[in-house]
Formats: structure tokens, C-alpha cells, sequence
């Protein structure tokens, strides 16, 4: 098994939610969030071992930022 480092670019949108915009031999894959994304992600690339880098471009991150600022829901 080969252990590689890739760097796949990724935006944000409304819709779809976060998608790949660089694809190195990643199939498009959308997700509703990044932990999503990085699981399609390693699962399309199986039985290799891989290291993803997500880089965010600049609607993603801010969405990712409004998301982390959202406070927690209490439990009623």
C-alpha cells in the first residue's frame, strides 16, 4: 500500500454543498460538510492509503467560519 499526500481544492456552495474543484484522480464528489467530503474522498481513492489536504478557497472558508461560529444546540 502507497501512502500519498494529495491537496484537492474545494468551494462551498448553497446548493450542492462543499464540492471538489481540482480533481486529481478524485471522481467530483459533493458533501454537506468537510468531514463528509474527506471521507468520499479517501473511500474513492481505497486500497491506497492517502493523505488529503482539503484547500479551501475563499467561500469555503467563510462558510466553514460561520459554521464554527454557530452556537451549540441545547438538548430540551
Amino acid at each position: 500500500m502507497a501512502s500519498d499526500r494529495i491537496e484537492v481544492g474545494v468551494s462551498y456552495d448553497l446548493r450542492r454543498g462543499y464540492y471538489i474543484t481540482t480533481t486529481t484522480n478524485v471522481p467530483p464528489t459533493a458533501a454537506l460538510s468537510l468531514a463528509g467530503l474527506r471521507k468520499q474522498i479517501e473511500a474513492a481513492l481505497m486500497p491506497d492509503t492517502v493523505d488529503v489536504r482539503l484547500v479551501l478557497d475563499r467561500v469555503a472558508r467563510l462558510e466553514r467560519d460561520r459554521r464554527r461560529a454557530l452556537p451549540l444546540q441545547q438538548p430540551r
